[in-house]
């Protein structure tokens, strides 16, 4: 295969365009990948102008039209086909290109991607499948937002394209695949959790190893964890919310008195490497599981390195063949 292709909605996310564009150029640069950048054209070459584009392979399309953060995804579908979202979605259609990555407007993005690259056959819902990080290694949390009423057999689907993932582009062999719940008996949740529950130990193509609590989402337990979007989106706010206010209690109490700040900078190194190995821009995005492409859709807040990385992991992605072998599997 050729190196892949990614398009990038330089327009989109709250730190856009300069971030997106500064993300994108170290990304090309150190993947010594194309990366395709879309927007409207004078404010992207004004952009470049701005960041050494040497050793990179840059290229930028024009697409006159922005979505906002808060524009209905409706109306963004009607009004702003040429818009920086757009447009990327239909490269990847139209194979111009083998993934698209956007920190925009996440509903605009998904619904982009559903009317132009449609449904893989025999997945019923999208999901968004979030790499994270637990104290054992990587694991994939899906859904993280994009649907959150959840039939049972939805769970078995993102179970099965995410074991996928995780073989095809993470190479874990055989990975556990957990249920998110409120107990760890096969009898607790919510019907639609318990019936999944069944679904899922008669699904012969994966490793469920049953249910797990929100206590073991970062153990390491599973390499696959299902839930409904509206959980798991809840579960990922969350954590984010509880890193930052650890993480400034810890800086406040470092900081407190003279003795403090002795240890603080004896401790300084090894904090720095705990922050690190827990910072959500190493990943960058969630991959939207189940329509037919690579998409990735970023935190809005990204900066140039979850940029970066999410380029990175489009490249992954693209060059895991994993949709090949989710038609295959037939599910």
């Amino acid at each position: 295969m050729s190196e892949p292709r990614v398009v990038v909605d330089a327009m989109g996310g709250d730190k856009a365009p300069f971030d997106v564009v500064k993300g994108a150029v170290e990304a090309s640069r150190e993947l010594g990948i194309e990366v395709i950048l879309t927007g409207p054209k004078s404010v992207m070459d004004g952009e470049l102008a701005k960041h050494n584009t040497s050793g990179t392979k840059l290229r930028v399309v024009d697409a006159p039209s922005v979505v906002g953060m808060t524009e209905h995804p409706g109306q963004a579908l009607r009004q702003k086909q040429d818009s920086s979202i757009g447009i990327g979605i239909n490269m990847v259609k139209s194979g111009e290109a083998d993934a698209f990555v956007s920190a925009g407007n996440s509903g605009a993005v998904g619904a982009f991607a559903l009317l132009n690259l449609k449904m893989m056959e025999n997945v019923e819902r999208p999901a968004l499948a979030l790499l994270f990080r637990g104290t054992k290694g990587v694991g994939l949390f899906l859904d993280s937002g994009a649907t959150s009423d959840c039939k049972p057999d939805y769970y078995v689907d993102w179970a099965v394209v995410g074991s996928l993932y995780m073989t095809k582009v993470m190479g874990i062999a055989n990975p556990k695949v957990a249920l998110l719940s409120i107990g760890e008996e096969d009898g607790k949740g919510t019907k639609e959790v318990i019936e999944a529950n069944k679904l899922l130990r008669e699904e012969k193509s994966i490793n469920f190893i049953g249910n797990i609590e929100g206590k073991d989402i970062l153990k390491g337990m599973a390499d696959v964890i299902v839930t409904d979007g509206f959980t798991g989106n809840v579960v990922l706010k969350f954590t984010e919310g509880f890193a930052e206010a650890l993480f400034g209690s810890i800086r406040h109490a470092l900081l407190s008195g003279i003795k403090t700040k002795v240890g603080a900078l004896l401790v300084k190194p090894s904090l720095v490497k705990v922050a690190e190995y827990w910072d959500y821009r190493k990943y960058g995005g969630a991959l939207l599981l189940g329509v037919k492409g690579n998409v990735i859709i970023c935190h809005g807040r990204s900066d140039s390195l979850a940029i970066k990385s999410a380029i990175s992991m489009a490249k992954r992605t693209a060059e895991g063949k994993m949709f090949a072998e989710i038609v295959e599997a037939k599910i």
